[in-house]
């Protein structure tokens, strides 16, 4: 995307929609490579432990494992972030692919425990940890290149369809999961064919790499090599230093951000199966809807900054949350025919998702923003997204609608937010693209 300096918006050109269109579907397929974990979670229980271990304990390592994935985010995203800030953002940002498809193509031809014992979960747990640091430097460095790349006036709308890009790959996650369920057998899945999904994550990830070397360095870090303004002592200790009033909206926002997304993609098709009844294959379908009416929201939220500012777009969209949440769950419990409906309109109140990056971008200088936003977005992210669905899961004996109480909260911490800070802190996009302060 080419940077417009002037101050009337620019209508988006065709290299623009390429380099958003390459962003976002690179942003998917490592998505993917990191969700596939999670669906086969079962099976890699059964694969990677000792069989005379319980069942419900072999399940809560495998599960252990995936998590560490986002215990490693935050290390991750800082060390990328540094080199983004330093040797620029495209580099970083096509490394985080590699490192996400090459542990995920190791997953799919590594050896399992009744060949190398204890040493198969070891091994997995060693690629988990990369997978977390290259996801925890993807969508900092992601979000950066977008809005540095995006044209004057259309910096909300570009990381808006960014955000929908990402939120496809839990979508094509689940397709793959449900077609090998479909097409095979469960024990032919155990014997081989659980092997497919993250073989296909590796083809994903040669794909990626080979989309990004078609993106050219953004604008404003070339700006600032130009200024010799790229060499910063060390980005994250001028975060710390110089933007500590940032850090705490930047975290608070992303605590809403990623309870959007733990509701309505992780905990309520769980709950829909645990606690409404529903068969795994109606759950899907719903989920599928209803991730799709996600994306559409990101990309309306986006196109809501560009008119009205981010700030008071994510005051909206805090607002909406709890409200397309209610419709929800009031579906749920009351049992009717409209479920599939409450969920589109959910999704589509999820908007938040893809308002929050555009205050993100703009609460850092150019010089040290990549750092700024991966020390604050994966620092709350791992702790938020650890805690909340066992938080809620735990909760939901004590009634069902503690989701929509959850998103209310949330809801009334973002109004919150985007009220006080919106007022104290830079306009979110409000600045050009090409701007290096």
């Amino acid at each position: 995307m080419t940077a417009n300096t002037d101050s009337r918006p620019a209508p988006f050109t065709r290299s623009d929609y390429k380099t958003l269109g390459l962003a976002a579907l690179g942003g998917a397929l490592e998505i993917y490579d990191f969700i596939i974990f999670v669906f086969f979670a079962l099976t890699l229980s059964q694969l990677f432990f000792p069989p005379e271990m319980p069942e419900w304990l072999r399940l809560l390592q495998s599960f252990g494992i995936f998590a560490t994935g986002y215990l490693a985010r935050p290390l991750g995203g800082i060390l990328m972030a540094h080199f983004a800030d330093r040797l620029g953002r495209k580099k970083v940002f096509s490394l985080s692919i590699l490192m996400m498809a090459l542990p995920c193509l190791l997953i799919g031809i590594m050896p399992t425990y009744a060949q190398i014992g204890y040493f198969a979960p070891l091994l997995l747990l060693a690629l988990r940890i990369l997978q977390g640091a290259a996801v925890g430097g993807e969508v900092p460095s992601a979000w950066v290149f977008v809005a540095e790349h995006a044209p004057v006036g259309h910096r909300g709308y570009a990381l808006g369809f960014l955000q929908a890009g990402l939120t496809f790959g839990y979508l094509i996650g689940a397709l793959t999961a449900t077609f090998l369920a479909q097409a095979f057998t469960p024990a032919e899945i155990l014997d081989y064919a659980w092997r497919y999904p993250f073989l296909l994550g590796g083809v994903f990830g040669v794909i990626g790499v080979w989309l990004r070397r078609w993106l050219s360095e953004t604008p404003v870090f070339m700006a600032m090599q130009a200024q010799r303004d790229a060499a910063v002592e060390l980005p994250l200790r001028t975060v710390l230093r110089e933007h500590r009033l940032a850090m705490l909206p930047a975290m608070l926002l992303t605590c809403v951000l990623t309870s959007a997304v733990v509701v309505f993609v992780v905990i309520t098709p769980t709950m829909m199966q645990k606690s409404f009844g529903m068969t795994a294959s109606h759950t899907f379908a719903l989920s599928a809807l209803g991730i799709v009416f996600l994306n559409v929201g990101c990309v309306l939220a986006g196109l809501l900054v560009d008119r009205i500012g981010a700030w008071r777009t994510v005051m909206l969209y805090s607002l909406l949350l709890p409200l397309g949440i209610g419709v929800l769950y009031t579906c749920l419990i009351a049992g009717g025919s409209w479920i599939g409906l409450a969920y589109a309109v959910a999704g589509l109140c999820c908007g938040v998702v893809g308002a929050v990056p555009s205050v993100m971008v703009s609460l850092f200088p150019a010089r040290i923003r990549v750092s700024g936003i991966s020390f604050t977005y994966n620092i709350a992210y791992a702790a938020w997204a650890s805690v909340t669905p066992l938080l809620l899961i735990g909760l939901m004996p004590w009634s069902p609608w503690i989701c929509v109480i959850f998103s209310a909260v949330m809801g009334a911490v973002g109004v919150s937010c985007a009220a006080y800070f919106g007022a104290r802190m830079p306009r979110a996009g409000s600045c050009p693209a090409a701007s290096v302060v």
